[in-house]
């Protein structure tokens, strides 16, 4: 089997609800993660510990009952309890400390602009009601993922969901086996396919 080229991470989503993530950071970089994770998911636990905490932090914390703040340094066994691990404080050394105990219990970890410490990236995302499309660039340029989201949160229509709903409503009606419903449901949306490319043909 031919090695793979470009980018060989495997895209998952996660229900954030149903998993403890324990972040160490309270600074700017503490809040950038924890927002990007209840941006997807309001309801994620997360768990914060710090020995000082941004009050924009704490405002989160005191308006969900799934965020749990602990106002000191970290210690090892703050990792037993945990499933996700994001690291994010200005001390590499803490980091790779931090890394190694993680790496014994299995714990899947995030660094803060550490790369070659991460065990997944927190990509971006383009959400248009249940539709979210993940965009990472295995790393190496955030900038160009952000920019892309852009781009497609411009091109997506508004009318998505019910779009989304609609085909969800003919699925659930479709008889026969499984094989037969994928394959009427390809020729469905490959009609919204074609259709797409002919108004992209169309002159402005």
């Amino acid at each position: 089997m031919n090695k793979s080229e470009g980018n060989v991470l495997f895209p998952v989503f996660i229900k954030l609800h149903k998993v403890q993530t324990l972040v160490v950071g309270g600074g700017n970089v503490g809040l950038e993660k924890v927002e990007a994770l209840l941006k997807n998911d309001p309801e994620a636990n997360i768990t914060i510990v710090a020995p000082i905490i941004k009050d924009e932090l704490k405002a989160l914390a005191k308006e969900s009952d799934s965020i749990k703040l602990i106002n000191r340094k970290v210690r090892g066994r703050d990792l037993k309890s945990a499933d996700i691990l994001i690291l994010a404080t200005d001390n590499y050394g803490l980091h790779v400390r931090m890394k190694k105990k993680a790496d014994k219990l299995r714990l899947l970890t995030n660094v803060a602009d550490t790369p070659d410490l991460c065990d997944f990236y927190l990509g971006s995302t383009v959400k248009k009601g249940d539709l979210k499309i993940g965009i990472s660039t295995n790393g190496k340029s955030p900038t160009f993922a952000k920019r892309f989201r852009q781009t497609l949160e411009e091109i997506l229509p508004d009318n998505t969901q019910d779009l989304l709903d609609q085909l969800k409503t003919i699925r659930d009606r479709l008889k026969g086996d499984f094989n037969h419903k994928v394959q009427k449901l390809n020729e469905i949306t490959s009609v919204l396919v074609e259709k797409g490319n002919e108004n992209e043909s169309k002159p402005d």
